[in-house]
């Protein structure tokens, strides 16, 4: 199925938004986890970070690695989940709920929408 050109635009970016909202997610959790600030940045850095890494490694339009499906949408899983659960225990409980659906049903339509345009 391939999505109308606004639609198209409007799911793409939305994924981009989901993304940096997951890095920052993550680096919020990160901070509120510790008390001391050393800990505190360390969390805050390396958490985003690591997310990061695996986007880009195996995630990204144009990663290094090319995974098959199942492995883009398993790492998509591991950082779109790893920021629900921080949203959750940031006390953000609708949020979570809201993020992990937006997440899901973004994701699912890029999949779609992106194997249609390349069996074109």
């Amino acid at each position: 199925m391939k999505l109308p050109t606004p639609l198209y635009v409007l799911n793409e970016g939305l994924a981009f938004l989901l993304e940096l909202a997951a890095f920052a997610l993550l680096g919020w959790w990160g901070w509120e986890s510790a008390e001391a600030w050393a800990p505190r940045l360390l969390l805050a850095v390396a958490a985003p970070a690591a997310a990061i890494t695996l986007w880009g490694l195996f995630a990204a339009p144009k990663a290094r690695v090319r995974l098959p499906l199942v492995g883009v949408l398993a790492v998509k899983a591991l950082v779109f989940g790893a920021a629900v659960v921080a949203l959750y225990g940031l006390g953000r409980h609708g949020g979570a709920v809201v993020l992990a659906v937006v997440a899901l049903v973004n994701t699912a339509l890029v999949t779609v929408d992106r194997r249609a345009r390349a069996a074109a």
